[in-house]
């Protein structure tokens, strides 16, 4: 086998193992099926119209093949950014990656380090602006999540003091700090613009990924097709978000010291092969110079993988 293919095998490796590790580290925000119904519940256009708008449109039912069904379930990079609130556009934070992948592959070629390296350098420096933009839009979401029930506190107050509901989201933007701030603003400046209330909150629950901002979402539909007092409703929603906030800090207490192991087991060998480089070079570059050496190091980078996902699964509890 080539040494270069052996670069490319192992610098592939090494970025799948960098991404498991920031998602070990970080607990994960997947959609739960509760999150999907009341996503669909919030809408107000359902997919069978949409269909029957294309079906109109076209003259031909589409079926959707399984390329788009997966795409579909892949977020946009551009909304990542944007949940990140991070001004900048997909295509150049591609290119920073790329510059950041070429700057670490080029000190090991310009240094006394071996080249095989190269791809272990390049990839954990392309590592560094994903996983900065990782923990900036989980603590982006993590914040607007606990200033949910403030924000709803606040809307059942000027409800109750008779208040439209409109007006409610322009004085939570106005009172609140960003990041939710930020979201009712603009939820209440597309309001005045004259689209409707239900279109504005619902665009709203499609940027931030939040279950608390999509159980408010219905809660708004349902009572304005129902009726009912959404004051005592926001109340209930509100009481609910800290109780699940409170148990969600328990967990993570009671995870943390899961976490904290994971990212040691999943740190100590490359800090120890670092090390042992250092120490005894000519040993450690027996791993890729015998044909038995790599072997071995393909099956340990595939362990170091595995052992990260079952991690990962131990220590995500959702709430």
């Amino acid at each position: 086998m080539s040494g270069y293919i052996i670069v490319v095998l192992v610098g592939a490796v090494v970025t799948c193992l960098v991404a498991f590790a920031i998602n070990v580290m970080v607990p994960g925000s997947d959609s739960t099926s509760t999150e999907d119904r009341l996503s669909a519940m919030a809408s107000h256009r359902s997919l069978s119209d949409e269909k029957e708008n294309s079906s109109l449109l076209t003259g031909v039912d589409e079926p959707s093949s399984p390329i788009n069904r997966l795409l579909e379930k892949i977020p946009a990079f551009t909304d990542y950014l944007d949940q990140a609130d991070i001004p900048i556009q997909p295509a150049k934070f591609a290119v920073l990656c790329l510059a950041a992948f070429v700057g670490g592959a080029m000190s090991c070629i310009l240094t006394p380090l071996p080249i095989l390296l190269a791809s272990f350098a390049g990839a954990l420096c392309a590592a560094l602006p994903l996983s900065w933009l990782v923990m900036k839009r989980k603590k982006r979401l993590a914040k607007f999540g606990r200033q949910m029930p403030e924000a709803l506190d606040l809307l059942s107050r000027s409800l109750r003091a008779g208040h439209s509901l409109n007006a409610g989201f322009g004085l939570v933007a106005s009172e609140l700090e960003a990041p939710l701030a930020t979201e009712f603003s603009r939820a209440f400046e597309e309001q005045n613009f004259g689209i409707p209330l239900d279109e504005a909150i619902e665009d709203m629950s499609d940027r931030i990924p939040n279950m608390d901002l999509r159980f408010f979402a219905t809660a708004i539909v349902l009572q304005r097709q129902t009726g009912g007092d959404l004051a005592e409703i926001l109340d209930k929603i509100s009481h609910l978000i800290r109780e699940r906030l409170m148990i969600l800090g328990q967990v993570q207490a009671l995870t943390g010291e899961g976490r904290m192991s994971g990212a040691v087991l999943l740190a100590l060998p490359p800090v120890l092969f670092i090390v042992m480089l250092k120490l005894n070079y000519d040993y450690v570059l027996m791993l890729f110079t015998d044909q038995i050496g790599r072997y071995m190091l393909m099956a340990a980078l595939v362990t170091q993988v595995i052992g990260a996902l079952v991690i990962k699964k131990i220590i995500t509890i959702k709430v």
